[in-house]
């Protein structure tokens, strides 16, 4: 018989393709030149990452990834950068110094992931516990308030910081004119 039930290789395709969505925005997000690709990299890189976070089983915090960091911060990134002005001049930089660099950036993120390959083999993960939540109204609420009271406010923190980011980098635009 097979190890997997019937539709534990649809399971594994769609966490597969919740992983290659986290890695390759991520790989947009660093690896281009322009600051408007490399906002929609960030934003395919959350909505990737919002997919993990409910195969961990945590689809308020998914939710809240795809809602804050997609629609607000990412959101509130673009409209800086149109408000902001062109750069008169843009400095060219040596091809080798690149070269060497992202040679060094992709040798400590192949250590890295070796080394989380190598922790996630060799230890047996339990299944994760099961619990009873039917997404009412008030169970939100309640988590909201006692549970997940740390981490809604650190998001409401982040999103004000990029806010503030934004109108800091929009107001130095329009000083210039």
């Amino acid at each position: 018989m097979s190890e997997f039930p019937a539709g534990g290789y649809i399971v594994n395709l769609v966490f597969l393709f919740a992983l290659a969505t986290t890695v390759a925005g991520a790989v947009l997000a660093v690896m281009t030149r322009r600051i408007i690709h490399s906002v929609c990299g960030l934003a395919i890189c959350c909505i990737g990452l919002a997919g993990l976070y409910y195969f961990l089983h945590s689809p308020f915090l998914a939710l809240m990834e795809i809602l804050i960091y997609v629609g607000a911060v990412c959101v509130t990134i673009i409209f800086a950068v149109m408000l902001a002005e062109p750069e008169e001049a843009v400095v060219e930089k040596k091809k080798g110094v690149d070269f060497a660099w992202s040679g060094m950036a992709m040798a400590v993120g192949a250590a890295i992931f070796y080394g989380l390959w190598r922790l996630g083999a060799q230890h047996d993960w339990t299944a994760p516990v099961t619990r009873t939540n039917d997404g009412s109204i008030k169970l939100i609420g309640e988590a909201l308030l006692t549970t997940y009271s740390v981490p809604f406010e650190l998001i409401s923190l982040a999103l004000f910081v990029a806010i503030l980011g934004a109108l800091a980098i929009a107001r130095a635009g329009r000083d210039k004119a």
